[in-house]
């Protein structure tokens, strides 16, 4: 073929579009700087391909008849679970590598599952993952439903923790026995009852439009938890010792105003914003004080999630003052994150990851990192250009840069080099601490004669992907042995957060300013 020549005018018309181009980008690396936009699409091929991964440990963790299987080594399980009681308490998820059903984390699971759903669905929907996460979401919620018998009566835990883990086997397999636990009157648990409020009711507004019966089925069952948990007040690892060794809860303050907030949010109704500015507010709110977003302190979650309200409205809230107040402790947070802020935690690694505990060590940054895009997309929508920080002004691109610098440390860039995401790129722990992973589907095996699949030296022949592992140590070193379950054990918990947080980052957007 001959040279095909360029039409005249070709060259002045490139310089024209190379100027104006040049132009554009300035402008919006310069706006994008300002408020936390960058070029559309720049990151999100990474962080779409992550949370596909890591929407797919829902399903290696559901307990029950399954439905549309999409993991190859799971079949039914735990179908008897409630069964003492009268009840149907198959569904739900486990908790870990093990195959206990502890409500506490699993309701903070469901919550901020529905958290991620409502700021960030769109995001996820353009990846076809919105479906996945509501009917994750409603596996639980089904779960929660059915633990909630009677009015002051709140199934908890099915299980014996210590039988539990005297066995290794899959599942499918289980022999031991499996008793309930439940809070009342006499043994009351406001903690747990309140968190599984705030994620009946944060489910409900995401049910609302598309399974309205749904929906108020849950708003239903999230108030009267709440008043279960308020009116008789209790910590559940108190009155249950039993528990103590596993999931301990050191208080449930934050759990009332956490809960509180949802319903706020789920039914705009201003008693629950009175309480959580009123004497429950000032009492456990710990204004000013900076804390670590997990299962077991909520606070870090509701002042962010509170913030809604200063940045958003409505403006005739009462008590504008207090609520103003949750901002305040919000934006103490964010400054603590941001590196280069003056009052930033020195508690990292040299690899750069926040460092809070040797266990679970992926914790507290994720959910840190989550609750800084929310609130850098809170300042984005709300047209907030800066966050003071001492003498130190940022802005949300900031926010979302730390955030970045996490994720991208879970994802490979960090020492080890590696993945700390299973199923993500090519290198990720393969012997995570998980039995259904670690023993092959078409094994037999009961309560002792499973422990050859622990202490072998082969790979998990199950791949349980989407995991996010408990993470490294405080030298960024990780050892991948099916024994360290310190640093190799994954969680539902921990993985809701890491969604939450990859859903936020797909794009550069905006949130909605209300929940409909």
């Amino acid at each position: 073929m001959g040279e095909r020549k360029k039409p005249r005018g070709y060259i002045g018309v490139l310089i024209v579009m190379v100027v104006l181009g040049g132009l554009a980008l300035a402008l919006v690396l310069t706006y994008g700087k300002q408020f936390g936009i960058g070029p559309v699409g720049a990151v999100s091929t990474k962080y779409a391909d992550a949370l596909k991964v890591a929407m797919h440990f829902f399903d290696v963790q559901k307990s029950g008849k399954l439905v549309n299987n999409k993991i190859s080594w799971r079949g039914d399980s735990a179908l008897e679970d409630g069964r003492d009681a009268n009840l149907d308490l198959s569904k739900g998820m486990y908790d870990a590598g093990d195959h206990m059903k502890f409500g506490f984390p699993m309701a903070f699971t469901a919550t901020v599952l529905s958290w991620a759903i409502l700021e960030y669905g769109d995001n996820m929907e353009s990846l076809n993952q919105l479906q996945p996460a509501k009917d994750s979401l409603k596996w639980i919620t089904d779960y929660l439903v059915n633990a909630h018998p009677k009015h002051n009566e709140l199934y908890i835990q099915v299980g014996d923790p210590v039988a539990d883990h005297e066995c290794w086997d899959r599942p499918e397999d289980m022999t031991e026995k499996r008793p309930l636990t439940k809070v009342t009157t006499s043994k009351p648990g406001s903690d747990v009852v309140a968190e599984t409020a705030a994620a009946m009711a944060s489910a409900s507004l995401v049910f609302k439009s598309s399974n309205s019966k749904y929906s108020s089925l849950l708003l239903g069952h999230a108030e009267d938890l709440f008043s279960f948990a308020n009116e008789h007040r209790g910590t559940y690892s108190k009155n249950i010792p039993g528990v103590q060794s596993y999931y301990n809860s050191t208080g449930y303050g934050d759990e009332l105003l956490w809960a509180a907030s949802w319903l706020y949010h789920a039914t705009k109704d201003s008693t629950y914003l009175e309480f959580v500015t009123g004497e429950d507010g000032k009492d456990y709110a710990n204004w000013g004080t900076p804390t670590w977003f997990s299962w077991d302190d909520k606070l870090p979650g509701t002042h962010v999630l509170l913030s809604r309200v200063s940045f958003f409205g409505p403006e005739d809230a009462s008590d504008m003052e207090n609520i103003s107040e949750y901002r305040k402790t919000a934006e103490v947070i964010m400054c603590s994150l941001l590196p280069d802020s003056p009052s930033a935690t020195a508690s990292r690694t040299q690899g750069g990851l926040l460092w809070v505990s040797k266990w679970h060590a992926l914790q507290q940054p994720v959910a840190s990192a989550f609750l800084a895009v929310l609130f850098s997309d809170y300042m984005l929508s709300s047209g907030t250009s800066k966050l003071e920080c001492d003498s130190e002004s940022f802005s949300p691109s900031d926010l979302r840069e730390f955030a970045i610098s996490q994720v991208d440390y879970v994802l490979g860039d960090n020492p080890m080099k590696m993945s700390y995401l299973v199923g993500y790129s090519e290198k990720y722990p393969q012997y995570v601490h998980h039995r259904g992973a670690s023993i092959p589907a078409d094994a037999t095996t009961d309560c002792k004669n499973g422990w050859k699949w622990l202490e072998s030296d082969k790979p998990n022949p199950n791949v349980a992907t989407g995991a996010l592992v408990g993470g490294p140590s405080e030298s960024d070193k990780y050892v991948d042995s099916r024994n360290n379950s310190m640093q190799g054990e994954p969680s539902t918990y921990n993985s809701a957060v890491f969604v939450g947080l990859l859903s936020g980052l797909v794009s550069s957007s905006s949130v909605p300013k209300t929940f409909k």
